[in-house]
């Protein structure tokens, strides 16, 4: 549960999974945007701090005790300038040729979103990207075989805040597109 305290804090009840729960912690406004929007699809997904931050899925799958591939991360491309949101597995890397073919673009068109480009078009930096809570709509690619996990972790609004979803509910709060983008 948030509660908000003026623009830029909050208190966010929850648990600590790995370590002695605190009852209040205060959280960053970007992780209150990601609750918020949350809320306003429809989800009861909360937001939870991990004990350390997590800069890689092995990392976030440790602290939250499931295996790699359940981690749903999420990384900005430029495609010709604008935004694509691909959400992959922890176990996978993006196969951007794959890329280039379901979007129709040449694969010279597709480069990683440098800092700058991934905070205006999410709101949010490079390492705690939520795949909802974005000042504007981000087309959303979902890698396929995050459907073979019953339970799904996913990034928050900063390196140490996750929420737990499920491949049916991420596609729907993110209007995300299911497709095969791993590579082989």
């Amino acid at each position: 549960m948030i509660s908000g305290r003026g623009r830029h804090a909050a208190t966010l009840r929850t648990e600590r999974l790995l370590r002695t729960p605190r009852p209040e912690v205060t959280v960053h406004e970007r992780v209150l945007r990601v609750s918020e929007a949350l809320r306003e699809l429809g989800s009861d997904a909360e937001v939870v701090e991990l004990p350390d931050p997590a800069p890689t899925a092995a990392t976030a799958a440790a602290q939250v005790g499931c295996p790699v591939g359940a981690i749903a991360n999420s990384l900005v491309f430029s495609v010709g300038g604008d935004p694509l949101l691909v959400l992959t597995s922890g176990a996978h890397r993006v196969d951007t040729r794959r890329l280039a073919g379901l979007l129709g673009v040449a694969r010279k068109r597709i480069r990683r979103a440098d800092p700058a480009f991934v905070l205006t078009a999410t709101g949010q930096e490079v390492g705690g990207v939520a795949p909802v809570g974005h000042p504007r709509p981000v087309r959303t690619l979902i890698d396929a075989t995050l459907a073979e996990h019953e339970h799904l972790w996913a990034g928050a609004g900063m390196p140490h805040t996750v929420f737990r979803t499920t491949f049916p509910e991420l596609v729907r709060i993110t209007g995300g597109e299911p497709a095969e983008v791993a590579e082989a």
